[in-house]
């Protein structure tokens, strides 16, 4: 009679200390494949981590999973490649010279190899659609262009600077044009209420800061604190409606927006009010806010 398949559920022994399959913390982002894959590239830092026989040195989770402090997102095209050494990326990939980064740090120089930027006779950037972010296709953006370019030969004496600064007819220097826009920042709220309001609120905190707008607006507005993980292939010259914020201070994203030039042009709030339970008066009370910032 053959016997059951247990390697799935093999437990570690002294002379393999790693189960079959593994769950992995990368940035807060959990993912669990199998070992051999971990493996499958030898010399790789994947490779050096999960083929020693000292498991306690590795970084561990709250709930026991290897962690690894690097970008969650990003990791999952790390693990693509590490199953079949294959490289497949969805359309206007925004985010290739951050992946490039990441298979150096895994050791990956095949990877690295792939993702580097390819360009043509013509050193066009067109070929490429997943290098950056392009430039959006709009008068503002030729007469940047254009006008950089002019600062570059012209001496410093016909531009009317020391620094050979190109002024616009509004006076404005070159570097002043920028992409007109709007953005639309939202949250929910709510907090709970006593009967006849005598007692303190209790407010809970603001989960998640929503934002809505173009890719490119987004990005350059806030960088590094904007969460693509609900929507992470939307090509920059679109719209989304998905991304969020990782801090939940609304004076952080007002400050953030006001430093980028946008000015608030409106706002609204809904809210509903509910019993919190049968045998009490108090009141819960939530609501929805968005405002809406636009740049000229």
């Amino acid at each position: 009679m053959a016997l059951a398949d247990n390697t799935g559920c093999a437990k570690p022994s002294e002379d393999f200390p790693f189960p079959e399959i593994i769950e992995l913390n990368v940035g807060g982002q959990v993912y669990i494949t199998r070992h051999p894959t971990l493996v499958s590239v030898p010399g790789s830092l994947l490779w050096e981590m999960f083929t020693q026989k000292n498991v306690r040195s590795l970084a561990r989770d709250s709930k026991g999973r290897f962690f690894v402090d690097r970008d969650g997102f990003l990791f999952r095209y790390i693990l693509d490649y590490m199953r079949d050494q294959q490289l497949v990326l969805p359309d206007h990939f925004p985010e290739r010279s951050r992946l490039q980064r990441e298979a150096e740090y895994f050791m990956l120089p095949e990877l690295v190899k792939m993702l580097a930027p390819k360009l043509s006779k013509q050193n066009s950037l067109g070929d490429d659609p997943c290098q950056s972010d392009p430039e959006e296709l709009s008068p503002n953006a030729d007469a940047t262009r254009n006008l950089t370019s002019a600062s570059a030969t012209l001496p410093s004496a016909v531009t009317g600077g020391p620094g050979g600064t190109v002024t616009t007819g509004t006076g404005a220097t070159s570097t002043d044009v920028r992409r007109a826009g709007f953005i639309t920042i939202g949250y929910r709220g709510s907090y709970t209420l006593g009967r006849d309001s005598q007692t303190d609120a209790k407010f809970r905190r603001v989960a998640r800061i929503m934002v809505c707008g173009k890719t490119s607006l987004a990005k350059e507005v806030f960088g590094d604190t904007l969460n693509e993980s609900r929507d992470p292939d939307r090509p920059p010259e679109r719209y989304t409606s998905r991304y969020y914020l990782k801090f939940t201070f609304l004076e952080q994203a007002f400050d953030k927006l006001a430093d980028a030039g946008f000015h608030m042009v409106a706002c609204n709030s809904t809210g509903t009010c509910a019993f919190a339970h049968d045998q009490t008066d108090d009141r819960i009370w939530t609501s929805y806010t968005e405002y809406v910032f636009y740049r000229e």
